[in-house]
């Protein structure tokens, strides 16, 4: 069949896309029923920020365990850590805790938690409430998302009076301070109680940040109200936030569109209509990092077990292509697990440029023909505009292949339940989390992670390999040498393809700059609005 796709083309070969939806309660903390998303906050009100996300909010609220973009992004005003970063420079500065680190180099970390502190609530935040949610971190059993980023360098979080705590590193690490920003600090009269934990991946958030949670409405919107027992560093600068979930690109648009339009600002905004939205006034400016999609291959599922296999299917995609076609130019081809941008970037010993050839001789070595794929991929908008490209690069090299696009909580609730499966594609940005290699590979790459569950790949030589090089980086004090052991398992993790981009793209943003002002485009997905005011 021809490689270019049409849209009847990519429709023909996109599978059923109706997969059942998490569900998720619907919670409120104030009185009356699910907020409406039709007239509220229509330009006038200054009192309130109407914001459009075009990521579901239908995924896990709890912030030990999440990586959706949504969530992520509210969790940041409604909770606090000890130190928390700047969205844009990622510099760490005091937020529960009063002041940063004397000695960065040491290996015991004394802080006072902010005199006054409550939690929204009214409950004032102490010492027991750290302790409480690094024990959460660190415990082997929980296992949560978060740990990977602490358990290689934090030892344990001790009690020193109730508002005095010590970190203990187990060596001196230097992207322990804005690593702290990740550990949301929780309390535990709320989330200590039995089923707390499920009710927090629903929605439930209780914090100390600037913003309550004060309705959320899975699939709908999500609103916030400023907190007036708020004595930190970074106060509310409204009264409301409205943010809507619109996964839909054109529904996205139009709600920041025209004279009427009911939102001031939307993040993942499509490339076809940066234009259009500068010509009615409105600012539109993109982030470049770390965002990418990969694609994941299951290795217990034959024949994605065999390194050759992943490889062919990485050179067959057509990257230039997909950047010309699906993302009109603002992205750059993957040379390595790293964008281009990040200052450890190299490129590896392994790059999938366009080789058509060379993956019909791979795939030939491995003993492979008539090769079908079922490719399960989320629907976030700008990975849809990119699956035609995969599918018709597969198809040229002789692998059938069918997309399916889906709910992305969806996708994952299949994920989370061990279904098989194939190969995804999806979004991600571990620069939700932070910016330095060593956080960004343990996103991915951790023994007994979820990732590595997903892909079934953490068992196996090549595996424990890997992992014993990044632990050895991690353990570097030596900028040059460390440089170097993490060039090294980076060639590691690019040519085993396991979880591997296939293009990093730039993420844009849109605001009225005659309604809001202080915002900055964030090179990950989400907004930040602790700095913005109605104007």
């Amino acid at each position: 069949m021809s490689p270019e796709f049409s849209r009847r083309d990519f429709l023909r070969h996109s599978g059923a896309t109706g997969a059942a939806a998490l569900i998720a309660a619907t919670l409120s903390a104030c009185t009356g029923g699910p907020a409406s998303t039709g007239s509220v906050g229509a330009g006038s009100d200054k009192d309130l920020i109407t914001a459009v996300i075009g990521y579901g909010n239908d995924q896990s609220w709890d912030p030990t365990q999440t990586a959706s973009a949504f969530a992520m992004a509210g969790i940041s005003h409604v909770y606090e850590g000890l130190l928390d970063t700047d969205p844009i420079t990622r510099q760490p500065y005091p937020a529960l805790a009063t002041a940063l680190p004397a000695d960065p180099k040491a290996t015991t970390w004394r802080f006072t938690l902010r005199d006054g502190a409550k939690w929204h609530d009214g409950q004032p935040v102490t010492a027991d409430d750290v302790t409480f949610t690094f024990e959460r971190v660190l415990d082997p059993q929980a296992n949560v998302l978060v740990g990977n980023f602490f358990k290689s360098w934090l030892k344990e979080v001790r009690k020193v009076d109730d508002r005095t705590v010590e970190l203990v590193l187990a060596f001196p690490f230097p992207d322990a301070a804005p690593r702290l920003t990740i550990a949301k600090i929780m309390p535990r009269h709320v989330y200590g109680q039995a089923g707390a934990w499920d009710q927090a991946k629903a929605g439930k958030a209780v914090g100390s940040g600037p913003y309550r949670l004060v309705q959320h409405n899975p699939k709908s919107n999500t609103v916030f109200e400023a907190f007036d027992g708020y004595n930190g560093p970074r106060p509310a600068t409204v009264r409301k936030m409205n943010w809507l979930t619109i996964v839909d690109a054109s529904a996205r648009v139009a709600k920041i569109s025209g004279a009427s339009a009911e939102a001031q600002i939307a993040d993942n905004i499509p490339y076809a209509n940066v234009e259009q939205l500068r010509q009615q006034g409105l600012t539109v400016e993109g982030g470049r990092g770390m965002n990418h999609m990969f694609l994941m291959f299951n290795t217990a599922a034959k024949p994605f077990d065999d390194v050759r296999v992943r490889q062919a299917l990485h050179y067959a995609i057509d990257r230039q292509k997909m950047i010309d076609v699906a993302l009109k130019g603002h992205g750059t081809a993957a040379s390595s697990f790293l964008n281009e941008g990040h200052p450890d970037h190299r490129r590896a010993s392994t790059v999938y440029d366009h080789d058509p050839e060379k993956a019909k001789a791979l795939l030939a070595e491995a003993g492979v023909r008539d090769l079908s794929i079922n490719l399960m991929a989320v629907n976030v908008s700008w990975i849809v505009d990119c699956l035609p490209t995969i599918a018709s690069s597969w198809e040229a090299i002789g692998v059938r292949t069918t997309l399916e696009p889906q709910d992305t909580a969806a996708l994952f609730t299949k994920m989370d339940q061990f279904q098989d499966y194939q190969v995804v594609a999806a979004a991600s940005n571990p620069n939700q989390f932070g910016m330095d290699a060593d956080l960004i590979l343990h996103y991915n790459y951790v023994p007994g992670g979820l990732w590595m569950k997903y892909s079934h790949w953490d068992g196996g030589k090549d595996a424990k390999a890997l992992f014993a090089m990044m632990d050895e980086a991690s353990r570097e004090t030596d900028k040059a040498k460390r440089s170097e052991l993490i060039h090294k398992y980076l060639d590691l993790v690019a040519e085993q393809a396991v979880l591997y981009p296939v293009v990093h793209n730039e993420l844009m943003t849109a605001w009225d700059p005659k309604k809001l002002s202080g915002v900055r485009a964030q090179p990950y997905p989400g907004i930040n609005l602790l700095q913005a005011k109605r104007t």
